[in-house]
């Protein structure tokens, strides 16, 4: 590990501790979950105008501009980088039939899917099997914490933040010099990428968005853990289809 990375993440690390440890109330903020909401909002306001002024925009251009099968492309290549952090996540969590799918995924979409643009294991049966830092961090018994909205990043929690800093290292990308215009030019496509699958589902959103968002990113995140298989008011049931369509982050590109 680099001297560069390893600063990022003491520091990284050294905010979400002292984020656990503060106490911000306020009476006109109640969900217990969440007790860090007014300067979440702050932080979710500065987001939303970044997304307004700048993601947004390039987003509908790239989406307008690139056809189907180059984004399918895009989205492939780096769910197909996300592959190693998934067979790491679930050898963590004791799930070996998932390590070896990651595992087969990564071989046969890095070479018959020609450096993963193709999703050739998908076709023959191999399912994506998306697991993360914070995912393993739940399954071992360590709660979510409060809710975070991080700048640029966005919904968290305090366990799941973690996962910001630490699941970037298990990339392959981390061989590409950080200073490098191609790890750049990959990191921002594949937030342009991320952004432009969201467009869609923008219409969804009605009311106060920021406690949509939460509510959404909280449940959600119940679900990974879990892999679907709780019943009750905070889980769907399996049949549901609440997971990613590619398992697609920005920090598979870092």
């Amino acid at each position: 590990m680099d001297k560069r990375t390893q600063n990022r993440l003491m520091s990284i690390v050294a905010l979400l501790l002292i984020l656990t440890g503060a106490t911000v109330g306020s009476p006109a903020y109640a969900a217990p979950e969440d007790p860090f909401e007014p300067v979440n909002r702050v932080v979710f306001g500065f987001n939303d105008a970044l997304d307004t002024w700048l993601l947004r925009p390039t987003a509908v251009v790239y989406h307008a501009l690139l056809p189907t099968f180059a984004e399918n492309g895009v989205r492939n290549f780096f769910g197909n980088i996300g592959e190693v952090r998934n067979a790491v996540h679930n050898g963590l969590q004791g799930k070996i039939g998932g390590t070896v799918q990651s595992t087969e995924r990564f071989l046969i979409n890095s070479t018959v899917g020609l450096g993963g643009l193709f999703d050739v294991a998908s076709k023959i049966g191999i399912p994506v099997q998306r697991e993360d830092l914070g995912q393993t961090l739940g399954v071992w018994g360590l709660k979510s914490g409060p809710y975070l909205v991080l700048p640029l990043v966005g919904p968290s929690s305090v366990r799941d933040g973690l996962g910001v800093v630490v699941d970037p290292l298990l990339s392959p990308m981390l061989q590409v010099p950080m200073e490098s215009p191609p790890r750049l030019g990959f990191a921002l496509l594949a937030g342009v990428q991320v952004r432009a699958d969201l467009l869609a589902a923008e219409s969804l959103l009605m009311g106060d968005a920021y406690s949509q968002y939460r509510q959404i990113y909280l449940s959600k995140r119940e679900y990974d853990v879990y892999d679907g298989v709780l019943a009750g008011d905070a889980f769907l049931d399996e049949g549901d289809d609440f997971s990613d369509d590619e398992g697609v982050f920005v920090d598979e590109a870092f």
